[in-house]
């Protein structure tokens, strides 16, 4: 039977009710709702907050003072952040426990006054994912994974590049993390770097929002790592000038341990298999678009392999 039939109901929905989130169902041509905002030197700017300047956390070149929100940290908010590649963000509002509007925006350090508070006092800003997920990039441009803010405003504004020839680990998180939720991935056209697709996009390109590909990520208790590469529901949207266009690129998904894996690998080949399509695995549609999952057992690894068509 197939992986889809096969898994628990649990780990079905652990695998897949979070890994698209909402901001790839029900898209996006500009903001629909504003994110929570947000320094941290501890310097006191009126009613905002410094961007922290030693807290291992990575400063954004393509938003207000390098905070992963649209805005500033301001007084009485949680401001989010973005973590370097492999980690997850660690601050969150812990009052907020399940994932509906408006406290899934409640992401990342709190702003008190202009001083930043962390409200999970265990937690440091960044920590270690499962570290079971990564991208080989066979591609001959560097390629941008542009993993979206939650909790927060799920913006794709969280860079992982990936140079032509090299390997770099992707957060996986584990049921720790908030509401047990999935890392989630925009995949950018090989040759488009981190600050051109870990934006909000335009129809000018497909990149950012616009991007073809999406992917997610997430480890249960049982140390069962869920993988899922899908086509972008965006890209095939009335309003989308690039529904007709085969990307020159695709993902190939795979265990690193073929006996620790559960379902075939799957690939995502434009040229060879045409849009909107998977092959073989463990595959179904969300709003209209192809995805397929694969589970990795024992904390065994799950690789993306990106291509040149």
């Amino acid at each position: 039977m197939s992986l889809l039939k096969t898994l628990t109901a649990t780990a079905f929905l652990l695998a897949m009710s979070s890994a698209i989130p909402v901001s790839l169902q029900h898209v996006h041509h500009e903001h629909e709702q504003d994110a929570p905002h947000g320094h941290h030197d501890h310097e006191k700017r009126g009613n905002t907050c410094s961007f922290p300047s030693d807290e291992g956390i990575v400063k954004l070149s393509t938003t207000h003072d390098g905070w992963a929100q649209d805005g500033a940290c301001e007084s009485g908010k949680f401001c989010q952040y973005a973590c370097p590649p492999g980690k997850l963000m660690g601050q969150w509002n812990p009052k907020v426990t399940s994932y509906t509007y408006p406290g899934s925006q409640d992401g990342g350090v709190y702003c008190n006054d202009g001083e930043l508070e962390k409200k999970i006092k265990d937690n440091d800003y960044c920590y270690d994912g499962k570290g079971t997920a990564e991208v080989n990039n066979k591609a001959d441009g560097s390629v941008a994974f542009c993993q979206t803010v939650l909790p927060g405003s799920e913006s794709m504004l969280i860079p992982t590049e990936v140079g032509s020839g090299s390997t770099q680990t992707l957060a996986v998180p584990g049921t720790d993390y908030w509401d047990s939720t999935a890392s989630h991935y925009y995949i950018n056209p090989p040759g488009v770097s981190a600050d051109e697709g870990c934006v909000w996009g335009s129809t000018s390109n497909p990149y950012g929002n616009w991007a073809p590909y999406v992917a997610g990520f997430n480890m249960d208790d049982d140390g069962k790592t869920y993988g899922k590469i899908g086509w972008n529901p965006v890209y095939f949207e009335d309003s989308s000038p690039f529904s007709g266009d085969k990307p020159k690129f695709g993902i190939k998904m795979s265990c690193k341990n073929d006996s620790k894996c559960s379902g075939d690998s799957c690939e995502i080949n434009p040229k060879d298999i045409g849009l909107n399509k998977v092959s073989n695995g463990a595959n179904g549609k969300s709003d209209g678009a192809s995805y397929c999952v694969l589970t990795a057992s024992d904390s065994s690894d799950i690789v993306i392999e990106v291509f040149d068509t």
